[in-house]
């Protein structure tokens, strides 16, 4: 998906955000983000130049750029083919291109459970053993691990 492509929403890659980003529409970020994003009934792509490093509730999530979060999906969670991701992911459905890249874990659920766990509050939580840092370095962004203490 390309900018304008079917969101509703562009926010475009000069854009920095921190903070709570919250909303009722389709989402296309392309920008870098620092917080939680809640789209709890739309779609969010993180675009081929966004750089991530938030938490992420949607309903689908098509990831083409650089996260360091979690991702809960209550649909389907993509990670094309240039994405990096270092975070859990719980969702329904997922799909990974090859050359995608994903440190982490993944828990698939089917939709009642979902909501079961969503309901309760029992959905799990981050089990990182390392903290998880993004650096600049070239034109892509790298992860690198930091062990706490």
């Amino acid at each position: 998906m390309k900018p304008g492509e079917g969101a509703s929403t562009v926010i475009g890659k000069s854009i920095c955000i921190r903070g709570e980003l919250s909303g009722k529409e389709d989402l296309y970020m392309d920008g870098t983000i620092e917080g939680t994003i809640t789209l709890p009934e739309n779609r969010l792509t993180i675009g081929p130049n966004a750089r991530f490093l938030a938490d992420v509730v949607a309903r689908d999530v098509i990831v083409q750029g650089s996260m360091n979060g979690n991702i809960k999906a209550s649909g389907k969670v993509e990670l094309r083919q240039t994405s990096q991701v270092a975070g859990d992911i719980v969702s329904v459905r997922l799909s990974m291109e090859e050359s995608a890249v994903m440190s982490g874990r993944i828990e698939l659920m089917t939709p009642a459970a979902l909501h079961a766990e969503e309901a309760a509050g029992n959905l799990p939580q981050p089990e990182h053993g390392a903290q998880l840092q993004m650096q600049e370095e070239g034109p892509a962004p790298l992860f690198t691990a930091a062990n706490p203490g």
